[in-house]
């Protein structure tokens, strides 16, 4: 348990969704663990997000994280002011007293952030996993992804233009600045790695591939998927198994159909943390073709295990999570991308060295240390107390 180095603060985490939402991720899961390692350095911490079906509006975790579920998708960045407007005016009281007067806002940017400064009088920090230029016209179409990219490219820069940034990676820090963010604004908080035991499951005695995330266009399942329809001949065991669930699934076993690799590929859909721990253990390589990560969860995850990942090179946050020819391989290309699979898959012995380098590097990333690193900034922002609107202005 950790000592509360200075005065209690009330922290609202405002993201998007939670880890219970069927189509949380990484994302999710950052800004979870973050708010528990908060409430163990003694503050209180709140997170506003979107509800969805079987959840309960209101809860309470286990760690004492309070969980708010208010809207939908796209509502719930209204519902977010309102709520918090609504305590600040001091009218609907049973409003208000759901979500207090928080000390701190982390504003929580997946593509559309909050605009909390817009209408929050107090301390705010900006989170931003990655940069999402690439993703928006996968997602969008053209239209919607001019109109995306203006807003996290020009008019978010501009309104939490006195705001202190977080983020999770050097790559997306260098992103930033080309947006026209400081550097010095921006504090680098990476993910850290739950203690996984390399040995709770065994390896498949068959070549075997794993893919775990959402299925959505951006993380382009569809290669994993051209991978083992190339390699079929050279590996007739081999075998891949996508781990997740998304809206895109259909179009995805469409392909599978299409390349004729419906006996060697399983859709295990949404798994629990102890399947996907088995999942990671058991895979000889962990595959990660997304278009970008502003850090890539799930490749120190399966590093922690001994099992090595492939990635793109160009994918922002994975060239830290993967020490490259060391930990994992990052490939240049869809062809590339193949044949680094095939040496890992071919090569015993350089697969096995590998997944134990990935181990080592996994062993340096811990949440504790992570959730030092979030609650000095949380000293340090907040120190002077609260602040107006517009924000934070580093010194």
């Amino acid at each position: 348990m950790h000592t509360l180095d200075g005065p209690e603060r009330h922290v609202l985490f405002l993201n998007w969704r939670d880890t219970r939402n069927p189509e949380g991720g990484g994302s999710e899961v950052y800004v979870e663990r973050i708010a528990e390692e908060l409430i163990a350095h003694g503050h209180r911490a709140t997170l506003l997000c979107a509800s969805h079906p079987g959840a309960p509006r209101d809860e309470t975790t286990e760690s004492g994280l309070r969980v708010l579920r208010r809207g939908g998708r796209h509502t719930v960045y209204l519902r977010a002011a309102l709520l918090y407007l609504a305590g600040l005016a001091g009218f609907g009281p049973l409003r208000a007293r759901s979500l207090g007067r928080p000390d701190l806002i982390v504003d929580v940017c997946n593509g559309l952030p909050f605009l909390s400064p817009l209408w929050a009088r107090c301390t705010i920090v900006i989170l931003v996993h990655h940069v999402h230029r690439e993703q928006w016209p996968v997602v969008l179409g053209a239209f919607g992804a001019r109109i995306g990219w203006w807003i996290e490219s020009s008019f978010a820069p501009r309104i939490y233009r006195r705001c202190r940034y977080v983020t999770v990676s050097a790559a997306t820090r260098d992103e930033l600045a080309l947006l026209g963010v400081d550097p010095g604004r921006v504090t680098v908080v990476y993910n850290g790695t739950p203690e996984l035991t390399p040995d709770t499951a065994p390896r498949t005695p068959h070549p075997s591939l794993l893919v775990l995330c959402r299925l959505v266009p951006h993380k382009r399942v569809e290669i994993a998927l051209e991978t083992v329809a190339q390699l079929a001949a050279e590996f007739p065991t081999l075998r891949l198994t996508v781990a997740g669930q998304g809206w895109w699934e259909t179009q995805l076993r469409n392909l599978v159909d299409t390349l004729g690799i419906s006996d060697r590929v399983h859709f295990a859909g949404f798994v629990s943390e102890s399947e996907k721990h088995e999942l990671l253990c058991s895979a000889w390589v962990a595959l990660t073709p997304s278009l970008k990560e502003g850090w890539g969860l799930t490749i120190v995850e399966a590093g922690a295990v001994c099992t090595p990942t492939v990635a793109f090179r160009d994918a922002g946050g994975v060239t830290e999570a993967i020490v490259a020819g060391e930990t994992g391989l990052l490939a240049h290309d869809t062809a590339d991308f193949v044949a680094q699979v095939r040496s890992l898959l071919a090569d015993d012995v350089f697969r096995h060295d590998m997944g134990k380098a990935a181990q080592s590097h996994a062993a340096g990333f811990t949440w504790s240390a992570s959730g030092n690193r979030f609650a000095d900034l949380v000293r340090a922002v907040t120190d002077d107390g609260p602040r107006p609107a517009a924000g934070y202005r580093t010194p």
